[in-house]
């Protein structure tokens, strides 16, 4: 694997905007994208103290993202606050199990399989680990593809608030939970987009 051809032996660099390929600059210089003026670099400025910080902001997050209550209804019998997981219950225990199975995965298990899957690529590069590239490089596609679904159970909530509010006497508050949930989303956005997969490779030697 180390004698093929990559960008960086080359002496190439894509640009993270237009994804045009250009000459790489020479050491102390600082080069622009031809077509759109955009910074070039070769790898992802800072890019594992970033995933970090994301990371690490989005685990202390998730404990009130699934402690708080993400909604408090108030109604003539009084006022319930519901968590994550309370909802989850409410959902399994009414008979809308696929709903309920829906909202557990993109609420409980996808975020902690991001940050979890996260901390395994950048510990790794951390480390200059050299096992299975491959995997760990598919293991951040599936990052990336998995992250559209975090934010499936906002949509989920923002329905049964219209329901609630349609069919019956009672008014639906956002908790604190839900901004703590759509933080720990946004972060591990941010960490997945701040990593650069192109430093797994790195620890193989590859890079001049």
């Amino acid at each position: 694997m180390s004698a093929a051809p990559t960008a960086a032996r080359l002496g190439l660099l894509a640009c993270e905007v237009c994804r045009l390929v250009s000459r790489a600059p020479r050491p102390g210089e600082h080069a622009h994208c031809p077509r759109c003026d955009a910074s070039l670099h070769a790898r992802k400025p800072a890019s594992l103290a970033r995933t970090w910080a994301f990371l690490i902001a989005a685990v202390i997050l998730y404990v009130p993202a699934n402690t708080l209550p993400i909604m408090d209804t108030s109604s003539l019998f009084g006022t319930q606050r519901d968590t994550i997981l309370s909802g989850v219950a409410f959902l399994w225990t009414s008979g809308s199990l696929v709903l309920a199975v829906l909202v557990f995965f993109a609420s409980i298990m996808v975020p902690l399989a991001k940050m979890l899957a996260l901390t395994v690529l950048a510990t790794s590069v951390q480390m200059r680990a050299a096992w299975h590239p491959r995997t760990r490089t598919r293991l951040y596609r599936v990052i990336e593809f998995i992250g559209r679904w975090s934010m499936l159970d906002i949509y989920v909530v923002t329905i049964l608030v219209a329901l609630v509010q349609v069919n019956t006497f009672a008014a639906i508050h956002v908790g604190p939970g839900a901004a703590a949930f759509g933080a720990v989303v946004v972060l591990t956005m941010f960490a997945a987009a701040s990593f650069d997969p192109r430093l797994i490779w790195d620890s193989l030697g590859e890079r001049p």
